[in-house]
């Protein structure tokens, strides 16, 4: 992410608008704090949105690259830990606990992801009533961006010799059990995905501190895993991985794509960005 000097970082607003703030944007210790409001927390996602909106398509795109490629040590880790205690049971369990990393590495990072701009630039286009096309040009940009960074890690992972036959297995195991399914399930299961994504994005701008943004990324999509939500660019670098490993039909990706991309997008527009809306303005 990038930002101005009139446009605070995301998730660094200082609770205390009138505290002393050190260089890195946090309140001094020992000074008086409180909760942001939800008014105090729609106009930081405004910021974040115009400083967004602000960049050019070459920086998205680098972003989103850099993004799309992070996101898959989601299912790398899932992979990694599967291989070493097997499945099923408990043994699930334990492997989705390092589900989150991808995330925490992407949004922490401030790489691009397009299910977190399913907030940032909708709320703004609530709120203006006006650029429809600069935010279809950047959920455009960021979203083939992304699915590209996934198709390098796949590619990366499947075609090197950079991992053990056991941790490829599992990753591609992953890949075929999140594609396996029909649409409808897909779609469904994307509307929660985006739900929690775009979730994470308006905690994480309410939240002080980089402990806090880390507690609120794990613990929200941690539920994405374990409860295997779809989730259109951590899912893609599963599935793209099996199918350059010939286990998984182009056009099943595809057809899985569309259907959990346009899951997520219903989430985190309807169920985030216009509830957070409507709670601060009049509709």
């Amino acid at each position: 992410m990038q930002f101005s000097k009139k446009a605070p970082a995301r998730g660094l607003i200082p609770i205390a608008m009138s505290a002393p703030r050190s260089i890195h944007g946090h309140p001094e210790p020992g000074s008086e704090t409180r909760r942001l409001t939800a008014n105090e927390i729609f106009n930081a996602a405004l910021e974040n949105a115009r400083g967004e909106l602000s960049r050019s398509a070459r920086k998205l795109a680098f972003s989103g690259i850099a993004g799309g490629i992070t996101m898959g040590l989601t299912g790398l880790g899932v992979a990694c830990l599967r291989a070493m205690v097997g499945t099923g049971g408990w043994r699930d369990l334990i492997s989705f606990l390092v589900y989150p990393i991808g995330f925490i590495a992407v949004i922490i990072g401030r790489s691009q992801l397009f299910t977190e701009n399913t907030l940032y630039p909708v709320v703004l286009l609530l709120d203006e009533r006006r650029g429809f096309m600069r935010t279809l040009r950047l959920w455009g940009v960021v979203f083939a961006a992304n699915v590209f960074g996934a198709f390098i890690f796949a590619v990366l992972i499947a075609k090197s010799s950079a991992l053990h036959q056991d941790i490829l297995n599992q990753l591609i195991r992953l890949g075929v059990d999140a594609s396996t399914g029909s649409p409808a399930h897909f779609f469904w299961s994307g509307i929660i995905g985006g739900w929690l994504i775009a979730l994470v994005a308006w905690t994480v701008t309410a939240s002080h501190w980089t402990i806090g943004q880390l507690a609120i990324i794990y613990l929200l999509t941690f539920i994405v895993g374990v409860g295997h939500f779809a989730h259109c660019i951590a899912s893609s670098c599963e599935i793209i991985t099996a199918v350059v490993a010939g286990a998984v039909p182009a056009h099943g990706y595809l057809a899985w794509l569309g259907s959990a991309t346009l899951g997520n997008i219903c989430g985190g527009v309807l169920i985030v960005s216009l509830l957070n809306y409507a709670q601060v303005k009049e509709i």
